[in-house]
């Protein structure tokens, strides 16, 4: 070989080194594990949303960062066994997604793992933190849940929807999160003389005969956060639109999905504060029970104007006069 061409390629493998090296200047690879309770539209945004942050911090999957990601598929059994398994491996930090995730997760962990949840309901209720402000140990997160939204969607279907005394609400009784939801609703749906009617599910695949048992008797549906019964929304729907009663849901991506109207937030900009999170323990050195629990600040009206013609609602301007965003959050 010439000893021009050993210079030529002498030449080449130290600029592939040198752009090798600035992908990950610090030489640090991370490795984290994700434990999702099912797939569904606001799960998967909020998992989006938390590796685009870590993305546009400088910890990109493929290039410094593995991920090991995990879905029940909303089974319990699966839900320990992937708990079990992140708890026992090597990771620099944990993501549980909804609540049941969190909860396994948070049984098995090892205290010295930072663990982050998300699409969390009531982190208190669910007893992963015991003070949203300093919640100390290990496990911090955002939680996907302001009471005050269901306060807004209860005085708006009051207010506008006068005829409504009866609202049906599809339920599993297992998820604390749905529980705790629906105590809110019926509370503040008592103060306008509105009575929730429960139809109990176990699973998924019961939600379609329960949405048809409720129809007899309620002039809208509400759905909670709550994971077995979004992950079967389109039965409901189709209830909804056969029968002519009007569907409201607690989150954005259900309306988009057909639901008439929910006051909520975007999941993928709920998953970017928790990838926030995960940068400031990652990169910064900061302690998960330093930082306090994120709670959803953002909250708006959002209208799937031709979803709730299909379910027998005409949208009035006075509906409308409500949506604080009314360019990003009226779906015409």
């Amino acid at each position: 070989m010439s000893l021009f061409m050993i210079v030529l390629l002498t030449i080449m493998l130290l600029v592939s080194a040198c752009a090798g090296g600035n992908k990950n200047a610090s030489g640090k690879t991370y490795k984290i594990g994700i434990s999702q309770y099912l797939e569904h539209p606001s799960l998967d945004a909020t998992r989006e949303g938390f590796l685009a942050a870590l993305k546009d911090a400088g910890i990109e999957q493929g290039v410094n960062l593995e991920v090991d990601y995990n879905t029940a598929q909303a089974d319990s059994t699966n839900n320990n066994s992937i708990a079990t398994k992140l708890a026992g491996g090597k990771f620099d930090l944990l993501l549980a997604i909804a609540t049941p995730s969190a909860m396994a997760l948070a049984s098995q962990v090892s205290d010295d793992t930072p663990l982050l949840f998300a699409a969390v309901t009531d982190p208190l209720d669910a007893r992963l933190v015991d003070n949203l402000e300093k919640p100390g140990a290990n496990i911090t997160g955002a939680a996907d849940f302001n009471p005050e939204s269901i306060n807004m969607l209860m005085d708006f279907i009051a207010k506008h929807l006068p005829e409504v005394k009866n609202i049906g609400l599809i339920i599993n009784q297992g998820e604390p999160n749905a529980v705790v939801m629906a105590e809110y609703a019926e509370a503040k749906l008592k103060e306008h003389g509105i009575n929730l009617l429960r139809a109990a599910i176990t699973n998924t695949s019961e939600v379609p005969q329960a949405a048809q048992s409720l129809a007899k008797d309620v002039d809208a549906f509400y759905i909670t956060l709550d994971n077995s019964v979004v992950s079967a929304i389109n039965s409901i729907i189709q209830v909804a639109e056969a029968e002519g009663i009007p569907l409201f849901a607690a989150d954005r991506d259900t309306v988009e999905g057909g639901a008439v109207a929910a006051v909520g937030f975007r999941y993928y900009d709920h998953g970017y504060q928790a990838g926030q999170m995960a940068v400031d323990i990652l990169k910064n050195g900061k302690k998960p029970g330093d930082l306090p629990v994120l709670l959803p600040d953002k909250l708006d009206l959002i209208i799937n104007v031709p979803a709730a013609e299909r379910q027998g609602l005409q949208v009035t301007d006075a509906m409308i006069a409500e949506i604080k965003d009314q360019e990003n959050n009226l779906i015409k």
